[in-house]
């Protein structure tokens, strides 16, 4: 009897485990934290035939086994392809199960129908090694990504466009660039699904939008053409800002979409998840947290921002220990190379503020990859409770060297050999000015060059809308005087003034040389349509300038550059003054392949400019307004043997003549106390990123 009384209780056992799989209202809730319940126990001896991901119950179910996202955003185009195994690994040490990563529609298709899915931008070889490494990954294509990345990710051609686009909207012109762009992307993504035997587990669809518009008709296209081309079983998902108002119009309730939700680390997420419920069909809304964030970004000439280790990690701890998902915003920032970094604006156009180069975050991995913080280690311990796989070992900081004082030399004034850096040997001549986008100059400078005649009296120079700074020469055009030239002064963007022109006496009509620098598109708000260059009239005393030429400055042809001697110049101008834009150029040697590691440049004595390191552009340095003194180098970029630096400053070298490679980042610029005024207000004071706290 004993034994047909435990044969019948297991016979029953089995028809109420069969029966709760065809009616999970009949299962008890499973518990995602590390103490397994009985029934998750049971669960994992069965074995799974069907390979799935899907919310059900207010929660993720992988396999048909209950699932907790601990993840982190990783942005493969932040980090260059030989460190992205890496950078993975290390990710994989703090205890993350998913990479989250955004997708820079720029990077990919910087030219009209010109793709580009090779080296930094070769996303698929990035999931093949997220899915080997065992990480799930959240995809988010945008096409509108933010991410503190130029014009928001939308390449900066879509500016050029007449009449001009209506971005993030169902204006019918942009959308159809979305879908040729889309059709691109998402085929390639498709053997990518978690369906499919890939890793992708759930699709963002546009990114934030309740913090910007209310155009449903624009977030149904994005679902529709998601769905062509994915499918109907892969999760779509929205993120806004933890309001009621940023949910109301950035969501689509009946659309089958899964509503997440981010908001400030420090607030109480619950309540937030309560009302992101209300936005999710009925059993669908698995509290998650797209975007925890782990630090903060960083304007030149803000103070470097940074948020407490213990923080961070209480707040996290207040989400995963009652079943909750988050992922870290950033887990691992890198870098904004070349000339792809974002900016803000705050109450108006004017009030502009561009990015650092370092996209370090204060996110626990550190821009060179350090794990040996603070952070790292308290937000370890957090998701080590809660993570049920073990946690690999905690790797090493990789390597750093010092490879000390290289000295540069000038190569050049800008101005001597600005036709050997010009896409186009073709200079634009106009009435009035144009904008760098309608002259095919997309990121970079574009010297602006007109004449007026010579005055005995000083004149005020106006330029009332440039876009971002605008260094202001002039010269005489006279045979006697017609290589030389005066620095009148800087016009910015965020403190737009006029400028006196110095009295120079010529025989001849003056020339006036305007070189703009494109800091970063804004990435974010309602200002995020930024054409760069000067786009409204220059005024001389009252009188409007005409007949400009305009030649666009670019550096994809920087080692043809270096090894040629400059023999056209532009309008024979030379620029002699001192605060002059110059390129620079040093040489330095490592002696043997095992001595070839990460470094920094510290720009200490310089004032601003670009910088090279043998022909890659590692970015712009600044260290006048700070905070940033120093520029990563990574061990790839650098060879054995001879390796090459160019600078291109654009105010006053380092009296010296030097650059130093030290073994540390810097942000402790500049080194002297800021005069009055030079501060701008901080970002959390004078930029609001709607009700979330960020993008």
């Amino acid at each position: 009897m004993a034994w047909k009384r435990s044969r019948s209780l297991f016979v029953l056992l089995l028809i109420l485990i069969s029966l709760a799989s065809f009616f999970p209202a009949l299962a008890p809730l499973p518990t995602l934290s590390s103490s397994s319940s009985t029934s998750s126990r049971l669960h994992d001896d069965l074995e799974v035939s069907t390979r799935m991901f899907k919310i059900s119950r207010d929660m993720f179910w992988k396999d048909n086994l209950p699932f907790q996202i601990i993840g982190g955003d990783l942005h493969y185009f932040r980090v260059l392809p030989q460190y992205w195994e890496d950078r993975l690994l290390r990710a994989k040490a703090l205890g993350l199960n998913t990479i989250q990563t955004y997708v820079p529609w720029n990077l990919h298709e910087s030219q009209p129908g010109k793709w580009t899915f090779e080296g930094m931008a070769d996303i698929e070889s990035f999931l093949k090694l997220a899915q080997k490494l065992g990480f799930l990954v959240m995809l988010r294509p945008g096409p509108y990504i933010c991410a503190e990345w130029d014009l928001g990710g939308f390449p900066a051609w879509l500016l050029a466009i007449e009449p001009a686009l209506r971005l993030r909207s169902s204006d019918p012109a942009f959308l159809a660039l979305v879908e040729r762009w889309w059709g691109i992307l998402l085929p390639k993504m498709t053997p990518f699904l978690y369906d499919n035997g890939g890793p992708i587990i759930m699709v963002q669809i546009e990114n934030e939008y309740g913090s910007y518009g209310d155009d449903k008709n624009y977030l149904r296209h994005l679902v529709m053409l998601a769905r062509r081309y994915l499918g109907e079983d892969i999760i779509l998902y929205t993120t806004d800002g933890g309001t009621r108002e940023t949910l109301e119009k950035g969501t689509l309730p009946g659309d089958d979409v899964f509503s997440a939700v981010d908001f400030s680390t420090g607030e109480k997420p619950w309540p937030i998840f309560e009302l992101q419920k209300k936005f999710n069909a009925p059993g669908r809304s698995p509290p998650l947290s797209a975007e925890f964030y782990t630090g903060w970004l960083t304007h030149w000439g803000e103070r470097i921002a940074t948020t407490g280790a213990g923080f961070t990690a209480k707040y996290l701890d207040a989400i995963l220990s009652r079943n909750g998902s988050a992922v870290l915003y950033m887990a691992h920032g890198g870098t904004n190379w070349g000339f792809y970094n974002g900016a803000n604006t705050g109450a108006d156009d004017s009030a502009y503020m561009p990015d650092l180069t370092s996209y370090d975050y204060d996110a626990p991995i550190k821009e060179s990859g350090d794990v040996d913080n603070l952070k790292f280690t308290a937000l370890r311990r957090v998701i080590k409770k809660y993570n049920r796989a073990s946690l690999p070992s905690i790797p090493s900081n990789s390597e750093k060297r010092s490879y000390g004082r290289v000295e540069v030399q000038k190569i050049a004034s800008l101005y001597e050999i600005v036709d050997s850096i010009c896409d186009s040997m073709e200079v634009v001549e106009a009435k009035q000015p144009i904008g760098m986008e309608s002259v095919g100059q997309m990121y970079g400078f574009l010297l602006y060059v007109s004449e007026y005649p010579g005055k005995e009296n000083v004149s005020i120079l106006s330029i009332p809308k440039v876009h971002d700074r605008a260094q202001v020469f002039i010269s005489c055009r006279s045979e006697d005087n017609g290589r030389s030239a005066t620095y009148a002064g800087v016009i910015e963007r965020w403190s737009n003034s006029d400028i006196v022109l110095p009295n120079i006496k010529c025989t001849s009509n003056v020339r006036l040389f305007i070189l703009v620098e494109n800091l970063g598109r804004v990435n974010y708000g309602q200002y995020i349509f930024d054409r760069k260059g000067i786009l409204s009239s220059v005024i001389l005393d009252g009188t409007i300038l005409h007949q400009w030429k305009m030649f666009p400055v670019s550096f994809h042809n920087l080692s043809k550059l270096v090894k040629a001697k400059p023999v056209v110049q532009v309008e024979d101008f030379v620029e002699t003054s001192f605060r002059e834009p110059g390129l620079y150029e040093g040489h330095f040697n490592i002696d043997s392949i095992d001595q070839v590691k990460d470094t920094f440049i510290s720009f200490s004595g310089w004032n601003k400019g670009i910088a090279f390191v043998n022909n890659f552009n590692i970015g712009r340095f600044w260290p006048s307004r700070g905070p940033q003194c120093n520029l990563y180098v990574p061990a790839p970029i650098l060879q054995h043997g001879e390796n090459v630096v160019v600078i291109l400053e654009l105010e006053a070298s380092n009296p010296d003549l030097l650059v130093n490679f030290v073994d540390g980042p810097d942000f402790t610029c500049p080194k002297k106390p800021r005069q009055n005024g030079d501060h701008r207000r901080s970002l959390k004071s004078n930029l609001h990123y709607g009700d979330s706290g960020k993008h």
